[in-house]
């Protein structure tokens, strides 16, 4: 079985970034996958600046909206059996076992769902917010909505297999996301201001019917919104908080080192 890590990191080089997707090149080297950086922007996907409710400083600085990226990976479908793209900010612990077996069964994408986490009360609290801000809208989908909320993925680690390509119907990524159910998330109507391709692809898998696995929450544990107690626990730690950590995770080594995680 032909594997690969697809990662996004453009812009400035951090230190963050590169401890973490230093640890994603040791992961796929013992493991025998490969293992794509992409460094340059390929799809520049903007929004509609005409009905567009996005700060400019959201993509005006680089002229495009970098979140996007990360669905070039579905380029490779056809060269790979299965993918995983990882956010640049996953830190891969030494012990962590192959991630591509959780696909096994006949499962065609896989994530972890935030409301099923190990979560602080101050986390908890954020996204049930902002579950409903994001997908109480979007009715022809069922989310499966309980008292924890909405049923949405957190797409900084995502697995799927090269079934996905019948769901593409033949079209590029840049095709895929032009799609024009996407553009209101694209041009970030509404509250969608705030979306990322998180809420895209969490529609999607549900609208064509994809069969998708969720994840058991070890394989994204969010640092500083899973309670410390559990990171032990942890395969993938993902510090998506990058700008509330202790010097924006410069330290990221320290702060690994704190909790015995390294």
């Amino acid at each position: 079985m032909k594997c690969l890590v697809y990662q996004v990191y453009v812009g400035p080089r951090l230190k963050l970034y590169d401890y973490c997707t230093s640890s994603v090149a040791r992961y796929c080297k013992k493991h025998g996958f490969d293992h794509i950086i992409q460094q340059e922007p390929i799809l520049k996907i903007v929004p509609d600046t005409t009905v567009t409710n996005r700060s400019s400083a959201s993509y005006g600085r680089l002229g495009y909206l970098p979140i996007y990226e990360k669905e070039n990976a579905f380029s490779y479908l056809d060269r790979y059996d299965r993918i995983a793209i990882i956010d640049s900010d996953i830190y891969i612990r030494e012990n962590a076992p192959n991630i591509f077996d959780e696909l096994n069964g006949g499962f065609e994408f896989g994530a972890v769902v935030e409301r099923e986490m190990p979560l602080t009360k101050a986390y908890f609290g954020k996204i049930s917010s902002y579950s409903r801000e994001q997908y109480s809208e979007l009715t022809d989908v069922d989310w499966k909505v309980n008292e924890r909320g909405h049923e949405f993925m957190n797409m900084g680690l995502m697995v799927f297999s090269n079934d996905l390509l019948k769901y593409l119907n033949g079209q590029t990524p840049k095709e895929f996301l032009a799609r024009p159910e996407f553009k209101r998330f694209i041009d970030g109507v509404g509250l969608w201001k705030w979306s990322t391709d998180q809420t895209l692809l969490n529609y999607w898998i549900r609208k064509d019917g994809v069969k998708y696995k969720k994840l058991n929450w070890r394989w994204n544990t969010l640092y500083k919104g899973v309670e410390d107690l559990y990171l032990r626990d942890s395969h993938f730690i993902h510090f998506f908080l990058k700008d509330h950590l202790p010097a924006k995770g410069e330290n990221v080594q320290q702060l690994l080192m704190l909790q015995g995680l390294t």
